[in-house]
């Protein structure tokens, strides 16, 4: 992406994830406290307008996500300009594991059929200038989080995103680290005993912790071993629901899965040793059962430096993505 001495600060933002794709224009704060980790505890949220999605109708390919991407994106920016916004670029949060340099997405899951090989910045080129930037999905939920939300001051945050699946983010001061095929921070992917016997959404037979402890994973270990008389939950929402509602067998289910959770956070945390901890996603909302488990799993497991770093809860909802993408966007141009 080339250089610009443009100040301008609202964004066009995608996330694209396997049910839907939103969107956003967002207007980030004062940017230059943003480029300060020790100043940006200080900064405003930023403001997201327009805020909207589509499904993402993934059964249809990968080719025909990108098209409708490239068609949404032609149709904001034109709704933009007859309302006289100013668009400084476009950044998208994209399920998968997208080259940010070529805009490829070099690997996805079989949530997204025909994702992977999809050139997303040439397919941008035939609809507008503007500079486009993409990164991974939950690493733009991470970046957001990290500068805007429950991580923002810190140096080094891992955020991890615990929803349907199970993915993560390290953000080095303000920067997103990658590693070096793009896909550090899998935190799903961590080796966890009571994963063992359960096949994980990246094709790996070992035990990955996703399969038991995300959204989907909760039905699915609920519903592995039930109590005679006990009905299946259709999706990890009931599982917290029947768990807060006192019924045995899922009050058991939501603590094991939380447990095992909190054990491979810890792993993860004793690798990296960050300043703080951010959990987002619909499961980090079931409750007290769920929470107490997974902190009880930490301290298990935690060294002992390592045992009292904070652990939060994401602040930014279902935005962060948005606002991480923005900020990437805004980065990559800046060359922050």
């Amino acid at each position: 992406m080339n250089e610009t001495k443009d100040s301008r600060s609202t964004y066009l933002a995608f996330d694209i994830g396997g049910t839907k794709i939103a969107y956003g224009l967002v207007t980030l704060p004062e940017l230059s406290c943003s480029t300060n980790i020790s100043d940006s505890k200080n900064c405003a949220i930023p403001f997201v307008q327009d805020y909207g999605s589509i499904p993402t109708e993934a059964s249809k390919g990968g080719e025909d996500i990108k098209n409708r991407l490239v068609a949404k994106a032609k149709q904001i920016l034109e709704e933009a300009q007859k309302n006289g916004i100013t668009i400084s670029g476009i950044g998208i949060a994209a399920a998968g594991v997208p080259n940010s340099k070529t805009g490829e997405i070099v690997a996805a899951t079989n949530i997204l059929p025909g994702w992977r090989g999809q050139r997303i910045y040439d397919a941008f080129k035939n609809v507008t200038d503007l500079p486009v930037y993409m990164i991974g999905d939950v690493g733009g939920h991470g970046l957001g989080e990290a500068i805007y939300g429950a991580g923002r001051g810190k140096s080094i945050v891992l955020s991890i995103g615990i929803g349907t699946g199970i993915g993560g983010a390290i953000i080095i001061n303000g920067k997103l680290f990658t590693g070096a095929h793009s896909v550090a921070g899998h935190a799903g992917h961590v080796v966890s005993d009571l994963g063992v016997g359960f096949d994980c959404s990246c094709g790996a037979h070992a035990g990955h912790i996703e399969p038991v402890a995300s959204g989907t994973g909760l039905a699915t270990l609920y519903n592995r071993d039930l109590p005679e008389g006990v009905h299946p939950a259709q999706n990890g929402y009931e599982v917290c629901v029947y768990a807060n509602e006192g019924q045995p067998h899922a009050k058991e289910t939501l603590a094991r899965s939380a447990k095992a959770l909190g054990e491979c956070v810890a792993g993860m945390a004793n690798l990296i040793d960050p300043d703080v901890i951010v959990l987002s996603g619909s499961v980090v909302e079931a409750g007290n059962i769920w929470w107490d488990a997974m902190r009880a799993g930490f301290e298990d497991s935690a060294l002992a430096l390592v045992k009292n770093t904070p652990i939060l809860k994401g602040k930014l909802g279902g935005t962060a993505p948005l606002i991480g993408a923005a900020f990437a966007a805004y980065s990559s141009l800046k060359h922050c």
